[in-house]
């Protein structure tokens, strides 16, 4: 036995040149083991158990000098077995390391795996403990040594306000992409070909959040159902990637290839932002399976009420307990990690009001982990995006969160639109005028102006995974999600959508050029609004997934992106980056703080002034009124550069006079760009600015029906 140590050592496996230390966080466990496994041994019958003898500070430990990189292991808790005060200790079942950096395998279910009694069908009694080995259907950790892997490449530290998100999946992004090979698609690999990273550069695109990479499993009911979860919202392991990603099969090789993914965006200028679900695990409710947590110590883990049964405020049957501190430092060790030893540029954080919750399950702005990010220095440093809501009591939260997070602004979503997409044709924006249009378009100051964070704090989108597509969004007005197995019962019931007259596929040409038109003012409206916008992979060329506004089960042509476009497809990219080429040249559209009711001249701030259809300023009485939906918002570029941008929005369903607003000083307004449009200018004609005759303000003008403009201001007559 080693001396008593005085302070515990690092979590999870730490190889060195002198063997490798195991350490675990189990608090309440009387013994522990750790159990070795051969490679290639998925019965169990060579595993050597090793009693974990030190312990300081809830920590067991034990160094094991023959062991090294590549070792397969795992745990044996020893403990009571008290399931009203949420303790479910059980030596019979194998468990996952929390800090394994490498899975190798995934579970595979059958009713071992589960802490309790259950059936073949898996229905039991969450309070009696069952007494057969998991080892033989249970994954194991791997041993990984780091520092013999190439170091990441630096960050490119692009600004918040040059930044454009792309929201992309590992696996879709790529499996049917014809300019890589077959082999990579799919894969790590296949989003650092130059191909899939040439098409982000051509579209814009600065930063690319990717769908969760860390391990995870399916759930069972889709297993049963031969079904897979695509999305990976279900982790087994915050330290591992995701092994069925990569096209390696040894484990260090797999990591070894996500880093030299992350290096290739890296060397494009591309940021890498993972999705990360720290509020629950992949082990469900008290009757879901025992992996990891539940069985190493699930009341420290895991939010219990008085009776240990599993506090769920997200929706998949249990809730990560960071009120903990080891269980808030697993999930900033896990963050750090990712930073450090991969690279990555920051965190989108799925159902990010679960991780602030406090002693009594209230969002706390203050939280430990909140001070924590902000304090970590390797942390601040990142992209911090929330999930701003989660299904408890009071969870939505959109605004709320301190910086450095921004947030992904629903209310930007739902009100854009309600504006292009009314129910009826010329139905009213939302009841209330043009107010709330104005109010997200000009950075949503309302929810933002808290805590000098500023409107590139919201992530302005109007399609996500989660939901329908943007091209969805123009062509059904009902979800249609039976392919999900769930009778059609799942996905979100309000989708702010509207299928032009035709519910999904059609012929009628009438109908998809004003979809088409649709695409493109929700697609403008995102990328020129104050803030930072957010796509969805695909939604540049108008993918679809057939009206399904849930497809977190798809594993197939529903989710997949189609890289075999049509004409108008090719158009819907060239818009789109026609777009973002404009964002990127007028600053005054990437303004970093809100608008000055009182600007002063060369403070490098915008002005902002709003006319309605007939040039003449907004009033009180023309704000509210629900029969407006025509807004003119002039973005004043004094300070900046010489370049004033007008946008008009024009959400009639027929075409309309709009009278074009006064300028303080001689100029004229010039148009680049018209959703009516199918086809964009060239980008060569944008940066010689040879677009648009010159029109002069109080100018009337027949403006399409449903349609906005895009105005360059000139001074000089």
């Amino acid at each position: 036995m080693r001396p008593h140590l005085d302070v515990a050592p690092p979590l999870g496996a730490t190889p060195g040149e002198d063997g490798t230390t195991f350490a675990l966080f189990a608090s309440h466990a009387e013994a522990v083991e750790l159990c070795l496994f051969d490679t290639g041994d998925n019965e169990g019958t060579s595993e050597r158990r090793i009693p974990m003898t030190d312990r300081v500070h809830h920590v067991w430990s034990v160094h094991l000098p023959e062991v090294g990189p590549g070792q397969r292991y795992g745990f044996r808790v020893h403990g009571p077995w008290r399931p009203a005060v949420g303790l479910r200790h059980n030596p019979a079942k194998l468990l996952l390391d929390p800090y394994a950096r490498a899975i190798d395998g995934p579970p595979r279910w059958s009713p071992e795996l589960f802490g309790h009694e259950v059936d073949a069908q898996f229905e039991g009694s969450p309070d009696v403990r069952d007494d057969r080995d998991s080892a033989p259907v249970t994954p194991r950790a791997v041993v990984i040594d780091t520092t013999s892997l190439t170091r990441p490449r630096p960050c490119p530290r692009v600004p918040w306000t040059d930044t454009i998100v792309y929201e992309a999946h590992v696996r879709g992004a790529t499996l049917r992409h014809p300019g890589i090979p077959q082999e990579l698609r799919g894969t790590y690999a296949g989003l650092a070909h130059p191909a899939f990273i040439a098409h982000l550069r051509d579209l814009g695109v600065s930063t690319l959040e990717l769908l969760p990479v860390h391990a995870f499993m399916d759930e069972r009911h889709l297993a049963q159902a031969g079904m897979h979860n695509y999305w990976g919202y279900n982790t087994l392991g915050f330290f591992a990637p995701h092994a069925a990603y990569a096209l390696a099969d040894d484990p260090q090789e797999v990591l070894q290839e996500f880093r030299a993914m992350v290096d290739a965006l890296h060397e494009a200028g591309i940021e890498v932002i993972l999705d990360v679900v720290f509020n629950h695990t992949c082990e469900q409710g008290n009757d879901g399976p025992t992996l990891s947590w539940r069985g190493i110590d699930a009341s420290s883990y895991y939010r219990l009420d008085g009776w240990g049964h599993n506090v769920d405020v997200t929706g998949c049957g249990n809730t990560l307990d960071l009120r903990n501190p080891y269980v808030c430092g697993m999930v900033l060790d896990s963050l750090r990690y990712w930073a450090e030893e991969c690279g990555v540029d920051g965190y989108r954080y799925d159902l990010g009001v679960a991780l602030a919750r406090g002693p009594q399950d209230e969002f706390n702005d203050n939280h430990a982990f909140f001070i924590s990010i902000r304090t970590d220095p390797v942390l601040r440093r990142l992209k911090h995006i929330a999930e701003p809501w989660d299904i408890g009591m009071h969870g939505w939260r959109t605004g709320q969160f301190p910086p450095p997070f921004c947030e992904w602004n629903d209310r930007f979503r739902d009100t854009v639109r309600t504006f292009w997409l009314p129910d009826v044709a010329g139905s009213a924006a939302n009841g209330h005028g043009v107010r709330e249009l104005a109010t997200r378009l000009a950075g949503s100051e309302d929810l933002f102006g808290n805590g000098d964070r500023g409107p590139t704090a919201s992530i302005n989108y109007v399609a996500s995974h989660d939901g329908f597509t943007l091209a969805d969004t123009t062509a059904y007005e009902r979800k249609h999600n039976e392919p999900n197995g769930e009778h059609n019962r799942d996905g979100h019931g309000d989708n702010r959508s509207w299928n032009h007259g035709a519910e999904g596929l059609t012929i009628e040409e009438d109908i998809l050029t004003r979809r088409r038109r649709s695409v493109r003012n929700l697609l403008a409206t995102t990328l020129l609004a104050k803030g930072t916008p957010m796509l969805c992979a695909g939604d540049e060329f108008g993918r679809t997934q057939g009206g399904n506004n849930n497809a977190y089960c798809q594993d197939n042509e529903t989710s997949w992106l189609d890289w075999e476009h049509a004409p108008w497809q090719g158009d819907l990219i060239a818009t789109t980056r026609f777009l973002t080429a404009v964002r990127r040249r007028y600053r005054v559209l990437r303004q970093g703080s809100f608008f000055s009711s009182a600007p002063q001249p060369g403070d490098g701030r915008a002005d902002v002034r709003w006319y309605g259809r007939y040039g003449e300023a907004m009033t009180n009485g023309s704000w509210e009124d629900p029969r407006c939906r025509v807004l003119q918002m002039l973005l004043k570029g004094e300070g900046l550069s010489a370049h004033s941008i007008l946008l008009t929005f024009q959400g009639k369903p027929t075409e309309e006079t709009v009278t074009l607003p006064p300028l303080d000083q001689d100029g004229s307004f010039h148009l680049l760009w018209d959703s009516s449009w199918e086809q964009p200018p060239s980008l060569e004609a944008l940066d010689a600015e040879t677009l648009g005759e010159p029109v002069a303000p109080g100018t009337s003008l027949l403006v399409g029906a449903s349609s906005l403009q895009l105005y360059l201001v000139r001074a000089g007559a």
